[in-house]
């Protein structure tokens, strides 16, 4: 028996959910289904941030805001100015959810819990009276005269409108392209680096303010970097992985970083820097102090790394020494080989080709009534509640067109 609905929304996830809630508030008198594959819904909201649920960043101006999507900076801008980070601040007040802000500007609920914002979701659709089916993996899309038929494993639906929020989904993927549409092969983003060298083996833990590039490219990235016991993390460098991600998937995740622990005091800069500092501690061991803005742990192994003697003071260093120093301050090579997932942040670039969405309506170019919301397009951001506020936008979008 085919069961019939008014809208599907295929994805229990944020996107999924903020779209039906959405499109039933507009229009009680829908008859909406959001069918999810898993057993659970929102089971990537339950571990976003940490367990906090990153909500949002607090960028208020479009243009600026995007400026962190590596890729979906251009087609943003128009959904951004209709449905930007205030509007999802003034949306979750409006539902009972208050948001709060961190120094580095993301947002998340006062409770400090995700569960508010499941909970939030949970209470809307069933409020709304959203059928939200679970366990229902979907095996076959395709359009009839008027209507769209899904088939999961053991129910077929009929929908005149058809709204895929499914994330990072192969298998849905693939039914798109046998349905014409141009998938951008999907590659891992924020992802951290795998480093073993012996100048950081001892140091998991330590953070500075960097400047990083990649060797024989134009990525460079400024920000805190974070020593961990398998390399490197931090924004800098997730940053990197964002901006890199086609790039450094190409190069099979081995390649080679400059690390400037100066962050944008070049060489030349730097040994002038040090030579002051040979006159005016002239009888103190160079390695026990740190004279610049990171931990002495730091300082020591760039000093013994320069081929300096733990002991050695600063009047007896060589005019090669204070070079060497100078280099591995500001020009510190290491050679990644790997990345490791940043925490549960499975981000992936790539999805739908940009250019058969429109971005006024999300809807395709290709089907009339077939709608996309999330991360299933080829748009993802750095990490700090961008990726959540794309989801937010677009499901608006395709709220207020439905």
């Amino acid at each position: 028996m085919i069961k019939n609905f008014d809208i599907i929304i295929v994805g229990g996830g944020a996107a999924g959910f903020f779209t039906a809630i959405n499109i039933a508030e507009k229009n009680p008198k829908l008859k909406i289904a959001i069918l999810e594959r898993g057993k659970e819904v929102l089971s990537k909201v339950r571990v976003s941030g940490g367990g906090r649920c990153n909500v949002t960043h607090a960028c208020f101006e479009p243009n600026e805001l995007v400026k962190f999507y590596p890729r979906g900076e251009k087609e943003l801008r128009g959904p951004f100015h209709q449905f930007c980070s205030g509007d999802t601040i003034e949306w979750f007040e409006k539902h009972g959810v208050e948001l709060k802000i961190e120094d580095d500007g993301r947002m998340f609920p006062v409770s400090n819990s995700s569960q508010t914002i499941i909970d939030c979701f949970l209470e809307a659709t069933g409020k709304l009276g959203i059928k939200v089916l679970t366990g229902q993996s979907v095996q076959s899309i395709f359009k009839a005269e008027n209507h769209w038929k899904i088939d999961t494993q053991d129910e077929n639906y009929a929908t005149e409108k058809l709204v895929l929020a499914t994330g990072s989904n192969p298998k849905i993927w693939e039914m798109l392209q046998t349905q014409g549409h141009v998938i951008v092969s999907p590659v891992p983003s924020l992802f951290t680096f795998n480093i073993k060298d012996s100048r950081i083996k001892e140091l998991p833990g330590v953070a500075a303010q960097v400047t990083v590039n990649v060797k024989d490219t134009k990525l460079e990235s400024t920000g805190p970097l974070l020593i961990t016991h398998w390399g490197m993390s931090g924004p800098a460098i997730l940053k990197l992985s964002a901006w890199g991600a086609r790039t450094l998937f190409d190069k099979n995740y081995q390649f080679t970083i400059y690390v400037n622990w100066l962050n944008d005091v070049d060489a030349e800069d730097a040994e002038k820097i040090l030579k002051d500092l040979k006159q005016e501690h002239a009888k103190k061991a160079v390695s026990k102090k740190s004279p610049f803005d990171f931990p002495n742990r730091l300082w020591e192994s760039l000093v013994l790394a320069s081929a300096i003697e733990a002991e050695t003071k600063w009047a007896d260093l060589s005019k090669i020494q204070l070079q060497n120093l100078a280099s591995q301050l500001t020009k510190a090579t290491f050679q990644v080989n790997g990345k490791s997932t940043f925490k549960e942040e499975f981000v992936t670039a790539g999805g739908i080709d940009l250019k058969e969405i429109n971005f006024k309506t999300m809807e395709s170019k290709l089907h009339q009534n077939l709608y996309f919301a999330g991360e299933i397009v080829n748009i993802d951001a750095i990490t700090g509640g961008f990726n959540f506020q794309n989801a937010w936008t677009s499901g608006f979008i395709l709220a207020n067109n439905i």
